[in-house]
């Protein structure tokens, strides 16, 4: 099983915090504790070397020099902590800080040898098996004219040395634990503002990738993980209104072409098994063969919306008459507009007026709108077709006077197979994808179509086309 990102970072912290720890606990002891030894080595060693060549250095043949050294070396004693010794050069110690000067019969040194200490000026041990306990000792010769004529030792227990390396090392501790902890507080800071964000992230997209589109990824922060889960919740609401449009459309194709398939099936068994008689076949037939037509239209209109909004399908742009359009255009409906006493009132701009666009689809979206607009009027009414210029652009307007689109309906008469007034009867023909094919014709030619219309009034269509 994989570790998770977050393990990985909290085991590399405390793991690099245990390193650190043991390395100043053992290697870094053991430094700081060879560099208390030199310090105080070489302090020692400048404090006994002054006095050895001061005027107030003790002298073996005078008396008075050792009790006057001794008030001096006893100060010292006392500031360094240590055991200041004046030792003649067969080993005997004459003066010792702590128990004075000697008699007519001082200790003695066993094998004092001073060339055994090597070339250091200082010592670590015994001193010649003096002490009990190990000692920093350190020994300058005093010398009388050009003869050597004693040594000056001071010693400091090593137990001394042990405590101020012990200090160190707990005042380096200290500051260890404010960095761990400082730097614990920064983790920490960077799980809560790094690590959960992208863990919402990849959980947001997992749900996403099992179906769960109505996940909302809750990052607020005013970085890349906000603005990386804006979009992500962004592509999510895209795809939950692409699902959602999906169904709704196999949906509507699917009751839309139910209803004339049932019908056409009725008809055609009826006939096969006898139920219409033969002399009424005919006009059955007749009605199948406009079932079969209105699937043939709802197929060219699923088609049609298809190859629109296909990113890959070019517009036939070309430079063309829109007055003389929109005049074949209203011929066409001529049959239609006789029988129901509807007129159409043509208001065009000039004797022509050319446009930029694509000749064939926008003929498509005029046939559209015009069919929507004699199927919504009433009888003996008018409908306007009006074209004008306006800041480069040509305008065209499709107006009736019918029954209008009730303002609650007005935003869903874009949307396929939404059919207006259905309730009512007035489109029971129409496949409902007219003016969502006329809407994405216009914005694949990067124009606009605005609707206006009040209910028992009619309706206004306007749409804008590049001027040729």
């Amino acid at each position: 099983m994989k570790k998770k990102l977050l393990i990985k970072i909290l085991l590399a912290y405390f793991a690099t915090a245990l390193i650190c720890f043991l390395l100043i606990s053992t290697a870094g002891s053991s430094l700081i504790y060879r560099t208390v030894v030199r310090s105080a080595s070489r302090r020692l060693y400048a404090e006994a070397t002054s006095i050895a060549n001061s005027n107030t250095r003790p002298s073996a043949s005078d008396e008075e020099s050792l009790h006057r050294s001794l008030m001096t070396l006893r100060q010292l004693g006392v500031y360094e902590r240590a055991r200041i010794w004046y030792i003649s050069t067969r080993g005997e110690i004459l003066l010792d800080t702590e128990t004075g000067i000697a008699d007519g019969n001082p200790a003695t040194l066993t094998d004092f040898n001073p060339v055994r200490l090597g070339t250091n000026y200082y010592t670590v041990g015994r001193f010649f098996q003096y002490f009990d306990t190990d000692m920093l000792s350190v020994m300058v010769p005093v010398s009388a004219g050009m003869q050597i004529a004693g040594y000056l030792a001071i010693h400091v227990p090593v137990t001394e040395l042990i405590a101020q390396r012990e200090s160190i090392v707990r005042i380096v501790l200290w500051i260890f634990a404010i960095v761990f902890a400082v730097i614990l507080i920064f983790v920490l800071y960077c799980i809560r503002t790094g690590y959960i964000p992208l863990l919402r992230i990849i959980q947001g997209v997992k749900d996403c990738a099992g179906g769960n589109l109505d996940h909302n990824i809750e990052v607020n922060t005013n970085d890349e993980y906000g603005d990386l889960a804006q979009s992500l919740n962004f592509l999510l609401r895209e795809l939950r209104e692409s699902s959602e449009s999906q169904r709704a459309f196999i949906s509507n194709v699917s009751h839309d072409f139910r209803s004339p398939l049932t019908s056409i099936k009725g008809y055609v068994e009826a006939m096969l098994d006898g139920t219409i008689p033969s002399e009424m076949q005919e006009r059955y037939l007749n009605i199948v063969l406009n079932e079969t037509k209105r699937l043939e239209k709802l197929t060219k209109g699923i088609l049609m919306l298809n190859n629109i909004n296909d990113k890959g399908t070019q517009l036939d742009m070309s430079r063309f008459d829109i007055n003389r359009v929109i005049k074949d255009t209203s011929a066409s409906f001529e049959g239609t507009c006789i029988t129901r006493q509807i007129s159409i009132e043509l208001i065009l701009e000039g004797a022509e007026l050319f446009v930029f666009a694509d000749h064939g689809k926008i003929q498509q979206v005029l046939y559209n709108l015009l069919d929507n607009a004699i199927k919504f009027s009433s009888n003996h009414s008018s409908i306007q077709i009006e074209t004008s210029v306006r800041h480069d652009k040509v305008y065209v307007s499709v107006k009736d006077h019918g029954i209008g689109i009730p303002s609650a309906e007005i935003t869903k008469i874009w949307d396929r197979f939404y059919k207006i007034d259905a309730s009512r009867g007035k489109d029971t023909k129409g496949t409902g994808l007219g003016l969502a094919i006329v809407r994405d014709i216009i914005n694949a030619h990067n124009q606009t179509i605005d609707v206006i219309s009040t209910e028992h009034v009619g309706t206004e269509f306007i749409f804008s086309l590049a001027k040729g």
